[in-house]
Parts: C-alpha cells; sequence; structure tokens
C-alpha cells in the first residue's frame, strides 16, 4: 500500500502556498528509499491517475523530488509544469551536463528548487537557474546561517526554510528573512494565536450546538444577531455565484432556508478554523481539518457496518473537524465537548480514540504522518480494502479543494 502525502509550504503570513508531495511504502516511516526514481515515480504516477493533480493540488503548486536520473529522463513529461516545482535532490551534483539539463527545463518554464541545501561554491552556476532553496535547520543551526544567507540572496530565488518545528525557529527564520516555511510548527498548540475561544469562537460554537441540537430557525437567526461580521459572511456565502440563485438575500432568514441546516452546519465547522485567527481557508490548520474530516465521512460510507447507519457519516465529519479545534484554540477537548453536548459516540472518539469513529480517527491521524505499516492492519480490521481507503483520501482532497 503506497500512499501520497502534502506537506503545507507556508509563506511570510502563514498562508499556504504550495504542497510538498511525499511518499510512504510499507516498511518505511522517513521516505528513505533505495531507489529515489522508484519513489518519484510512483508520486507521478499516483498523482496524475490515481488522484489526479487537481484533486491532489487544487490551485497551489507542488514540489515533487528528482534525482539525478530522473532529472535526464522523458518522464518529467507527464507532470504539467505550470502546477510542478522539480526539487532537486541533494545527491545531484552540479557537473556541466546538470547544469546545462537546468538551462534547457528553465527555457521550457519548468521551476527548480535544491532540495535540503548547504552553500557551496561549486553550486554558483545552478543558482541563477532556481526558484527556490531549501535549507534544512536540522542540517544547517539557525546560529551558524547568517553567512550562507548572504551569498544565496545574490541570486533572484526565494528562501524555504525546512523542518520549522517550533512557533520560536518560524519566527527566527522570519527574521532572517525566509520567504517560505515547511515543518509542523502550525500543528502545535504554540503556534496559535488565541488562549481561550473568543467572541467569535464562541458564537459560531453555539451556532453549532443549536444546529446540532436541530433549534428552531428563530434561535439561530437570533445568534447572528450579535455578530455583524459572521452575518455579513453568511449572505455573501449565500449570495456567492455557486448557489445560482435568482436574486439577491436579505436576511438571516433566508440565508438559512438557502443554504439548509447540513450545509450551514458544515460552513459553521469550518468558519470555526477562520475565528482561530488563522488566514482563513489558506489556514493550514484549516486545511488539515478539512481534509481529515472528509476523509472520515468517506470511510464511514464505505464501511460494512457504519455505512448503513443514517447519521454516522454526519458524526464521521463532526469527529474529524473538531479533532483539531482544541490545538487551534489552546483549549482542553474536554471543554470543548461540554460546550457543544456531543454525542456518546463523538465524545468517545475525540476524548480516548474509542467508540466506532475512535478507530477511523486513529487511522487517519497516521496517515496523515503517513505511516503504513500499523494502518494495514487496522484496515483490515475494519474490513475495508487499501483501494477504498485511497479512493476516499481522493475524495478528501477533491472537497478540499472545491472549498477553498
Amino acid at each position: 500500500m503506497w500512499l501520497i502525502g502534502r506537506q503545507p509550504i507556508l509563506d511570510r503570513d502563514e498562508r499556504i502556498t504550495a504542497y510538498e508531495l511525499l511518499f510512504r511504502a510499507p516498511g518505511d516511516d522517513r521516505a528513505n528509499f533505495v531507489d529515489p526514481v522508484a519513489a518519484t515515480a510512483t508520486v507521478i504516477l499516483g498523482t496524475l491517475s490515481g488522484f489526479g493533480i487537481e484533486q491532489v493540488l487544487g490551485q497551489h503548486q507542488g514540489f515533487v523530488n528528482v534525482d539525478e536520473k530522473l532529472l535526464f529522463d522523458d518522464a518529467l513529461e507527464l507532470l504539467p509544469r505550470a502546477s510542478v516545482v522539480l526539487e532537486l535532490l541533494e545527491s545531484i551534483l552540479p557537473t556541466e551536463a546538470v547544469v546545462r539539463r537546468c538551462e534547457q527545463l528553465r527555457e521550457r518554464e519548468w521551476k527548480l528548487a535544491l532540495d535540503d541545501h548547504q552553500y557551496a561554491a561549486e553550486y554558483e552556476p545552478l543558482y541563477p537557474l532556481v526558484d527556490v532553496v531549501k535549507i534544512d535547520l536540522t542540517v544547517t543551526p539557525l546560529a551558524t546561517i547568517g553567512p550562507v544567507l548572504d551569498r544565496l540572496r545574490r541570486h533572484p530565488l526565494r528562501l524555504l526554510a525546512e523542518k520549522v518545528e517550533t512557533r520560536q525557529e518560524f519566527q527566527d527564520c522570519y527574521d532572517l528573512g525566509f520567504d517560505l516555511f515547511q515543518g509542523y510548527y502550525f500543528a502545535r498548540p504554540v503556534t496559535m494565536r488565541h488562549s481561550r475561544v473568543d467572541e467569535g469562537g464562541a458564537t459560531l460554537l453555539k451556532l453549532l450546538r443549536l444546529l446540532m441540537e436541530d433549534a428552531d430557525i428563530s434561535e439561530i437567526e437570533a445568534a447572528f444577531r450579535g455578530s455583524p461580521g459572521l452575518t455579513y459572511n453568511l449572505l455573501m456565502l449565500v449570495n456567492s455565484v455557486g448557489f445560482g440563485l435568482p436574486r439577491r438575500i436579505g436576511s438571516v432568514r433566508q440565508a438559512i432556508a438557502i443554504l439548509g441546516r447540513e450545509q450551514m452546519r458544515r460552513w459553521v465547522q469550518l468558519a470555526l478554523f477562520g475565528a482561530g485567527g488563522g488566514s482563513g481557508l489558506d489556514n493550514p490548520l484549516l486545511d488539515a481539518a478539512a481534509v481529515r474530516a472528509t476523509f472520515m465521512e468517506e470511510l464511514v460510507r464505505r464501511h460494512p457496518v457504519l455505512s448503513r447507519v443514517r447519521d454516522a457519516p454526519d458524526e464521521a465529519f463532526m469527529v474529524g473537524i473538531l479533532s483539531l479545534l482544541d490545538t487551534l484554540y489552546g483549549v482542553s477537548m474536554d471543554d470543548l465537548v461540554q460546550r457543544l453536548h456531543l454525542s456518546e459516540n463523538v465524545a468517545a472518539a475525540l476524548l480516548a480514540r474509542q467508540g466506532p469513529f475512535g478507530g477511523l480517527l486513529h487511522l487517519v491521524e497516521q496517515m496523515e504522518r503517513l505511516e503504513v505499516d500499523e494502518p494495514l492492519e487496522q484496515v483490515r480490521e475494519l474490513q475495508m480494502t487499501r483501494e477504498q481507503v485511497l479512493e476516499a483520501q481522493l475524495k478528501a482532497f477533491a472537497w478540499r479543494t472545491a472549498v477553498g
């Protein structure tokens, strides 16, 4: 079973600007391949045929690892050059042949990046040809990086800090003038700007509870009255061309009636991430939560038992989208569960990874980390096939692309 993972690449505003496409296979949890060409070929084939480039990347660019053999291979033509950045592995030496090949690729409008790079004078012929240089913080410590950056800034390229693991590392790299950032720092509680659920988040939590309880429309409408910004966003959503309305909407009640409670609930769940101080739909936590929630929902639709339970897909989506709110707001999951009066099954999944949805959440979390061997066992226990799991992942990527 192979998996394609997407690790977000963020700009200085902490918005997603690209993804690195990663590959994992059973028995390998760090992408260390005896044959990097085979690994990258799998990414290419999986992206184009198994997933679809638009489903995986949406409007963003994708960084794909390339070694010297693949650099000279016609297989690169399978990739759409407008959407892909060729990430040259550190094993590639700047020989005359490599420099000529990169010049040819640049002439044909390919974008190039140097992966895990350490500055060396011998690479000077390559620097004018690349768009991005990725610097691994575990290899090049921040304390010694100043002179390296000065040399690289002589060229018209962007600097990407890779393996940024803490908020402090992000801030240090930001202050040093890095343009792009990649790592897991955004998924840790220390990265969040809010230590509590603020007023906007509290209103959304109240709305979510009302929708879950099937409250009267007047109660839902009243919840909007104290939040002009939320009301504006709701009306903008319903008036958007995506709904194809013959006339514009002038009241919250009309908007609620047109959206319907299910779509309203989905919108509120996603809006919670915007209220958390992120950068809207380009907030990396929203990206993770949207994929996770839809992945769980699609897994339930393929589950031999849960697929026959009417409310199971909605509950699975709820579990997925709420599972990152504690990180976003810096509050305990117990607090969130109490605020929302969640069902036993949803609460058990969020608090202890137990119950019918707990195992699914655990599976999805492992797959996000591109751990493969243990999820394979879980997939078998769920009486599902690898193909069903990958199909569900594709649906999740596609839905995230649609909302973004």
